[in-house]
């Protein structure tokens, strides 16, 4: 007997709870233990080979789902429906003033520092660990975004200075827009004989740029009408019109969405709950976007668990822990240098927080939702798809047990 959706959600829902308690109890993220949930559950699956049994049954019904959530371009419904939300939300918090001091750095990071990280990552996979260049650089640019899912989680329990974390964060909500773009680019033009690099830097300005535009235009036209009305349910729902609205409409006519949705964020909350808001209708848009994504958080979590296990990765240790110190070397060539030059020409950012912005290097469930997008072809065979996924599941779930430890110790 398969068990129904509502039993399955239930069950999610109730495992969220569950882990949201224990962390409190233990004092430790509950991202982590919503991932060693997964991890073990998806270890008992494996080692009970019965079937037919209800616990076989449910978990099999979680894990199609997670599968449908990740499969599609770009990331299928994960990066569409779960990562929005948790973008605005980071977003909505950042005060103007911390932006404009490290909004330079942090864009650097975000896009150069993403195509230094995917350059530097494929080299050394390809020359020094011998990978083919195909299987190199798609792993180097679906891992090379810092996962705005769990630097947002790690980063809102330790305390840092809030530039700081204005950094941090913004580098991770735009960078996963920039790695996006990249990996598909790359994606698409493997097995050319001949790739057209100027209409590719063409694709790539537009893709971001036209995002920014419409995140603007969205928010502005939801600033608009949120100031006609003063009524908290119609307002929050009008806050996720604009979140759902620009990603749609980004995406429609090949731009960013998740660009598109972190600009509205920005304008959101430093404009429109300013000015056109209540005070009541404020805390209520703000109660409800920290209820959104806490479920985001949760389904990313479940999905890196679900997506882990651990009896397969333990036979791929050291390919997992080349490419883990390969994506290391890449964030810190990107890190140091970028970050060192806007220290030197007027943006203060000291060695302290160079070595921060090097640890909240974390990969997560947005490089998992790629991988599954990779199709076989000419030059990529089943196995390489099977190579990228290990080296992904084992670098994201090893950056984000280590970065979960290091915050739930500090």
């Amino acid at each position: 007997m398969v068990p129904s959706i509502e039993l399955v959600v239930a069950a999610f829902l109730l495992m969220a709870f569950l882990a949201a308690v224990l962390a409190n109890r233990l004092r430790i993220p509950y991202t982590l233990v919503l991932v060693l949930t997964g991890v073990a559950i998806t270890v008992i699956a494996s080692l009970f080979t019965l079937q037919g049994g209800s616990f076989q049954n449910l978990i099999s019904q979680l894990r199609s789902i997670c599968a449908q959530l990740l499969q599609g371009g770009g990331g299928g419904l994960f990066v569409g429906l779960v990562v929005p939300p948790l973008i605005f939300e980071a977003m909505i918090h950042l005060r103007a003033s911390d932006l404009k001091a490290v909004i330079k750095p942090s864009l650097a990071l975000a896009t150069v520092g993403v195509l230094i990280a995917t350059s530097v990552g494929g080299l050394i996979l390809w020359k020094g660990v011998g990978l083919s260049p195909y299987v190199s650089f798609l792993f180097a640019a679906l891992i090379a975004p810092t996962d705005a899912v769990t630097v947002l989680e790690v980063f809102r329990r330790v305390k840092v200075p809030s530039k700081l974390s204005t950094l941090l964060d913004t580098e991770a909500a735009f960078n996963d827009a920039t790695g996006i773009v990249l990996f598909t680019i790359i994606l698409s033009t493997i097995g050319l004989q001949k790739v057209a690099v100027t209409q590719t830097i063409l694709n790539f300005g537009f893709t971001l740029g036209a995002g920014v535009l419409i995140g603007l235009a969205v928010a502005f036209l939801g600033e608009l009408l949120t100031s006609l009305i003063a009524d908290r349910v119609a307002e929050t729902i009008l806050a996720v019109a604009v979140v759902y609205g620009s990603y749609a409409l980004a995406t429609g006519i090949g731009a960013s969405g998740l660009i598109a949705v972190a600009v509205a964020g920005l304008y959101f909350g430093n404009f429109t709950m300013r000015s056109a808001m209540e005070p009541a209708s404020k805390e209520a848009v703000k109660s409800f976007w920290e209820i959104a994504a806490f479920l985001g958080n949760s389904i990313a979590f479940v999905i890196i668990g679900f997506e882990t296990n651990i009896i397969t990765l333990s036979q791929s240790v050291l390919i997992i822990l080349a490419a883990y110190a390969t994506v290391t070397i890449a964030r810190a060539a990107t890190v140091y240098p970028i970050l060192t030059v806007f220290n030197k020409f007027g943006d203060k950012i000291s060695a302290v927080w160079r070595n921060v912005a090097m640890l909240g290097g974390v990969r997560g469930a947005l490089s998992i939702a790629l991988v599954a997008t990779i199709t076989t072809s000419a030059v990529i065979s089943q196995g390489d798809i099977n190579t990228i996924n290990t080296m992904v599941l084992g670098v994201a779930f090893i950056s984000m047990c280590s970065r979960c430890l290091c915050c739930s110790a500090t």
